[in-house]
């Protein structure tokens, strides 16, 4: 049987092909956030993320009032994907919160991949809603805002904080921890770890912005302790070395769960808390860190 090459001429039509291929609109990011009823920001690689802290609950967790960047924030992510927008995020709900959201979100065509807790003995308690959906960015934005006014998801401007954002911690001292440069944001020590792996999701890669990110938070307590939580982003045969790595360090797993239902390679969420000396919880996060495939930093 004789091989088939490519003519010169084949070749070159593929070639106007690919010079002739659309090039897609950028979204009009001003309109999504006009119809979502809050505005976000643009991010590299093209993503507009937009934050939508639950400012108005009054969370409390062991004696600690959650601040919301440490555990109460919400957010809706959306990416471009040829002529159409996908869209990614996580709401906060209150149990009362969660059939009228979830009705109108069926409602309007957009997917809910998970519902679970991220907290244990929280009062009030918390549920967590992974949303995805594709198609026009407006569209979307509008079938969301429907499904967010069936809560008391605050909407609209947020003014920024005044002056330089700090938190009463050794903040350098929790980046050499834990090998990773954080941030403060709204009184709580932050940091997104990207996995070594290319994450997929529906056949389209997603970035950290999307939510694909190690979530590490610090809300300092008083004495330099800090109550941490947020999410590790595993594989299937990291779960249980860092489920037991973490619980050595006397961290405490309280749940673990997907996010995205087409993920590539598939990927398990493992939420966490304690209070405790953050320079003692920073040193068990780091044991847990080195047990995972991660991003050169």
């Amino acid at each position: 049987m004789q091989a088939k090459f490519m003519t010169g001429a084949a070749a070159a039509a593929i070639i106007t092909l690919l010079a002739c291929a659309p090039a897609y609109a950028k979204p009009d990011w001003n309109a999504v956030g006009q119809a979502l009823g809050k505005s976000g920001t643009e991010l590299p690689g093209g993503v507009y993320r937009v934050a939508l802290p639950r400012s108005d609950l009054k969370v409390t967790l062991d004696g600690v009032a959650i601040k919301p960047a440490l555990a109460l924030g919400s957010w809706l992510a959306f990416q471009p994907m040829g002529e159409d927008t996908m869209v990614m995020g996580d709401l906060v709900l209150t149990q009362d919160e969660v059939n009228p959201v979830m009705k109108s979100l069926a409602e309007n065509g957009i997917e809910i991949t998970a519902l679970h807790n991220h907290l244990l003995r929280a009062e009030p308690a918390t549920m967590y809603m992974h949303v995805d959906g594709h198609g026009d960015p407006v569209k979307l934005a509008a079938a969301l805002h429907a499904a967010l006014v069936q809560s008391k998801t605050p909407l609209g401007a947020v003014s920024a904080p005044a002056g330089a954002q700090t938190v009463d911690l050794d903040t350098a001292a929790l980046d050499k921890a834990l090998g990773h440069a954080g941030k403060a944001n709204g009184g709580v020590y932050q940091f997104t770890i990207p996995r070594a792996e290319t994450l997929m999701d529906g056949g389209m890669a997603i970035p950290v912005t999307m939510g694909t990110g190690i979530a590490i938070n610090f809300q300092p307590t008083g004495g330099g302790k800090a109550a941490i939580t947020g999410d590790f982003v595993l594989i299937a045969s990291e779960v249980n070395p860092v489920l037991r790595t973490l619980r050595e360090n006397g961290i405490e797993v309280t749940a673990v769960h997907n996010h995205m239902l087409d993920d590539q390679p598939r990927l398990f969420f493992m939420h966490f808390w304690a209070n405790d000396d953050a320079a003692k919880l920073a040193r068990g996060l780091r044991a847990a860190l080195d047990k995972m495939n991660l991003a050169k930093s």
